[in-house]
């Protein structure tokens, strides 16, 4: 490949990841993610791949925000659909794990994301809150909506987790 006077480049660095795996099961979820939000654990690689700029956690409830930036963009100039339901699957998912306690587990089982706006370095910062929707035994239902700088909706999704008992 090419390259011009345009390219641009990017350095990013991240923690071990091993790090949130020791902690899972000894600590609540809603533990562990106030440590990502205040910075008394680091964000796990993913949120520091795409650049996340804060994270706000409460019981049943994760808000991230990001600002768009070009290295989320795909070929058509706007926002990549990955990103986007990379911030969606994470907000939803994070919204059931701040309700678990220690000791149990948790994966995604679906998502299903609606985009509905694009997004560019126009839009401003996002803010994507996730929100348990249901809760039982062995699954959760959880949505998580995704607006733009002018509070406008730009994509939603529905997300199912499956909960599970960490072995010891």
């Amino acid at each position: 490949m090419k390259q011009t006077q345009q390219d641009r480049t990017r350095t990013f660095s991240w923690s071990d990841p091993a790090l949130h795996a020791d902690l899972i099961g000894r600590r609540t979820g809603l533990e562990l993610l106030q440590g990502m939000a205040d910075g008394s654990l680091p964000a796990p690689p993913i949120m520091q791949l795409i650049d996340l700029a804060a994270m706000r956690v409460e019981h049943g409830s994760v808000t991230l925000l990001l600002d768009p930036q070009e290295f989320h963009y795909n070929p058509l100039g706007s926002m990549h659909g990955g990103v986007i339901s990379t911030l969606l699957d994470t907000a939803a998912a994070c919204s059931v794990h701040s309700t678990l306690p220690a000791g149990v587990g948790y994966t995604s089982l679906d998502l299903n994301v609606k985009f509905l706006r694009p997004i560019t370095l126009a839009s401003g910062r996002l803010t994507c809150t996730g929100s348990v929707l249901q809760s039982g035994r062995r699954t959760a239902l959880a949505e998580a909506r995704l607006s733009d700088g002018s509070g406008r909706l730009v994509a939603q999704a529905m997300s199912s987790c499956m909960l599970f008992p960490l072995a010891e």
